[in-house]
């Protein structure tokens, strides 16, 4: 066998598509989901909004999935106690996620400080 004919592709990083002959980065995208009590009406609301959010990001080609963060039976009026919050933050500040998607600026936070 003649090694000019092989061709090495090299792996590309699940963060870079390509669109016609030009490479773009994804965005990689989460989604914070939170309800503030255990009532059976919110545990469906914060069920719902996790699956939609899923689909959502993962059916956008543009964008790369990085998780659904979330915090159920926890008020949005401080930060303290929302561990998945919190952790979403931290990630998004260390460079890990580029957009967040939330249902309403309520269900990210309760003040403009924490906003």
């Amino acid at each position: 066998m003649n090694n000019k004919n092989v061709e090495v592709i090299a792996p590309t990083s699940k963060t870079m598509c390509l669109k016609g002959n030009v490479k773009y980065k994804l965005i990689r995208t989460c989604a914070y989901c939170r309800v503030s009590t255990d009532n059976e009406d919110q545990k469906t609301s914060y069920d719902s909004q996790r699956i939609h959010y899923k689909n959502m990001i993962e059916e956008n080609p543009n964008w790369e999935f990085v998780g659904i963060y979330a915090d159920e039976g926890i008020t949005g009026t401080q930060t303290k106690k929302r561990e998945q919050f919190n952790q979403m933050m931290s990630d998004a500040l260390n460079g890990k996620i580029d957009l967040i998607l939330a249902k309403s600026i309520s269900r990210f936070a309760r003040n403009t400080v924490d906003t």
